[in-house]
């Protein structure tokens, strides 16, 4: 195929992107002119038996999206209570489904297992898969240039694992991930834990109900330091910074180190173009928002997008200028919360830290105060 013709060019075959394309196929009067264009492999198979350490939090938004479209394996740790602390303070707060009228919170999943269920629902569907021939964007909006031919596009959506351009900041801290295994689990309970270095988390793992998937955010000198040191010397130290509410923390995996930082860029980057996911927005991992948030801008597309399938040489502008407009609330509270927490908390001020804990203390009394950011994290703001 030296050159073909497609109503829309998704770059970005991840699950956002995958997420997107399969949305719009259920809509499409011919899915096939839906072009989804994967980077060239990068492989990320593990060839050992431990865990994935790559959990994604999963809100209850997201499943049922997924489920919406086929692509929901099923192997997840359902997370039904959130804890919510500061080390050394006093006040925390907790989060319940039951309080929101919700079965669960969201869910813990493995990045490989919505991979592959997604790449499951895209074989029975009737999208176009291909290869992008270079990592990068292409110059030109309605191009793409791929390992088969130069395609044309009315629309190019922009999405997993092109890092957007516009604001950009670096928090001077690292987040270490692995697995970690509890004396004494707690069934359906995620932790957050504030600190002076950064936020520290613990995630049900969906393996094993004796797992637990570790975020911990220090700065760069700390994070290289915990990742060296000693198995044994490193469980100490989970112990102090977290305590004993779980009994023993044993390491289950290895660790993993990668930089922490926010990058967010316009939902329109140039003509006939959108940007969704992490090309619209990178985030800090606090609260787990990133990948939420881009399938909402995958659902809220795919949506605005419908009446222009049915017409495609009608010009998208119509329909992307108003999709951008929607999003930019939701984009802008779920970017703003997950780019204060991690720098309040570590800012080395105690009265701001006895702040944080009366506000803990508030949101865990008073449901007015707690409520409606629960929900935002649970499903988005909509407009």
């Amino acid at each position: 195929m030296p050159h073909a013709d497609f109503d829309i060019a998704i770059l970005g075959a991840g699950p956002v992107g995958s997420a997107l394309a399969l949305l719009l196929a259920q809509h499409a009067p011919q899915p096939e002119c839906i072009a989804l264009i994967a980077k060239p492999s990068t492989s990320v198979d593990r060839t050992d038996d431990a865990p994935d350490p790559r959990a994604l939090a999963l809100n209850h938004g997201s499943i049922q999206l997924l489920k919406q479209i086929h692509a929901h394996s099923g192997v997840a740790a359902p997370i039904r209570t959130v804890h919510v602390s500061q080390k050394g303070r006093l006040g925390r707060t907790l989060i319940q489904a039951s309080e929101l009228d919700v079965d669960m919170l969201g869910a813990v999943v493995t990045y490989l297992n919505v991979v592959e269920a997604l790449n499951s629902a895209l074989e029975h569907s009737k999208v176009t898969r291909l290869i992008a021939q270079h990592h990068g964007r292409d110059a030109l909006p309605n191009q793409v240039h791929t390992t088969q031919g130069t395609i044309q596009c009315g629309i190019k959506v922009l999405s997993d694992g092109v890092r957007p351009t516009g604001i950009e900041r670096h928090y001077d801290q690292h987040g270490l991930v692995s697995i970690i295994r509890s004396r004494r689990p707690q069934s359906g309970w995620a932790y957050e834990r504030f600190t002076q270095d950064g936020p520290f988390a613990l995630l049900p793992h969906p393996a094993a109900p004796d797992l637990y998937a570790l975020v911990w955010c220090n700065s760069p000198q700390k994070t290289a330091t915990l990742k060296a040191l000693p198995d044994n010397e490193f469980e100490a130290q989970l112990l102090q910074t977290f305590g004993t509410r779980l009994g023993k923390l044993e390491l289950a995996g290895e660790r993993f180190v990668f930089p922490l930082s926010m990058y967010a860029g316009p939902s329109l980057p140039a003509r006939h173009t959108v940007a969704i996911g992490n090309a619209a927005q990178t985030l800090h991992p606090v609260a787990g928002q990133g990948l939420n948030l881009g399938l909402r801008d995958a659902a809220q597309l795919s949506h605005a997008l419908r009446p222009w399938l049915l017409t495609p040489d009608a010009d998208p502008s119509t329909v992307l200028e108003p999709y951008a407009g929607k999003r930019r609330l939701d984009r802008w509270l779920t970017t703003s919360v997950t780019d204060f927490l991690p720098r309040a908390f570590a800012v080395d001020n105690s009265l701001i830290h006895h702040a944080g804990g009366l506000a803990l203390l508030a949101m865990d009394v008073f449901e007015a105060a707690r409520v409606p950011l629960v929900r935002h994290l649970l499903q988005g703001t909509r407009t």
